[in-house]
């Protein structure tokens, strides 16, 4: 642990020195980021078409669910690959997690989401050439999947944003997805899904301090009805999103 320690610092040091490293750390949370996060609903799509969410009560209790499936599950691989940006690590994480995901739909949504966003941190922070030398050598390896969130957490410790911080900005990205989905499915108005939001971000923090800083050993799913209707997903005669 002394030794993350030390690796954290460096990071927050050298971003305090370069306040430019600042205004990337705020371009990977904006939406606009082309990262294909819009295109997914975290099973949401399913939910409606089973009954299960059939109206704003319904979402606001399934985007917590949702939240607390990915601070279980999801946290402590962004958390690892922050503190440790470096190829093995984020490499090891890459290949547990895969291991670890239990269906094939959500498999398929978390490569590519982090396939994507490799790609546009590469392209985008050329002041961290470590970012597009590590892409070319898992392109060739053929062994890495590139899920999401160990990528997130690559970014953020490269990006020198602190672990907590890298935490809560995957729980904030996550909540505004299923918020984004939720608005298109028509489950509630851009007006009322940004007050919800703002309402359940209360829920969201309590659940980041619920399960931050674990270990990828204690990684687990607090919400199998929800990886089960992901899993449906591929089966819903009309899609409007990819999972």
């Amino acid at each position: 642990m002394e030794n993350d320690k030390e690796i954290d610092t460096e990071n927050l040091r050298k971003a305090s020195l370069n306040p430019l490293l600042q205004w990337s750390q705020w371009q990977l949370l904006d939406s606009i980021l082309p990262t294909g996060g819009f295109a997914h609903s975290f099973g949401l799509e399913a939910a409606v078409q089973a009954g299960i969410v059939l109206g704003v009560e319904d979402l606001r209790t399934y985007v917590v669910h949702v939240l607390e499936n990915t601070g279980s599950l999801l946290l402590p691989y962004v958390c690892s690959a922050t503190v440790h940006p470096t190829l093995d690590n984020w490499q090891k994480l890459d290949k547990m997690l895969d291991a670890t995901l239990t269906n094939e739909v959500s498999r398929k949504a978390s490569i590519a989401q982090g396939s994507a966003l490799m790609r546009v941190s590469a392209a985008i922070f050329a002041e961290i050439p470590s970012i597009k030398t590590m892409r070319l050598s898992s392109l060739g390896c053929g062994t890495v999947s590139l899920h999401h969130a160990p990528i997130f957490g690559l970014i953020c410790g490269l990006l020198g944003i602190d672990c907590e911080t890298s935490q809560r900005s995957y729980m904030f990205i996550t909540m505004r997805d299923a918020f984004s989905a939720a608005t298109r499915l028509n489950l509630i108005g851009p007006m009322g899904a940004a007050v919800m939001q703002h309402e359940v971000s209360v829920a969201a923090e309590t659940l980041l301090k619920k399960w931050m800083n674990r270990t990828v050993e204690e990684a687990c799913q607090t919400a199998p009805l929800i990886d089960t209707l992901q899993g449906c997903h591929g089966y819903l005669f009309s899609r409007l999103f990819c999972s």
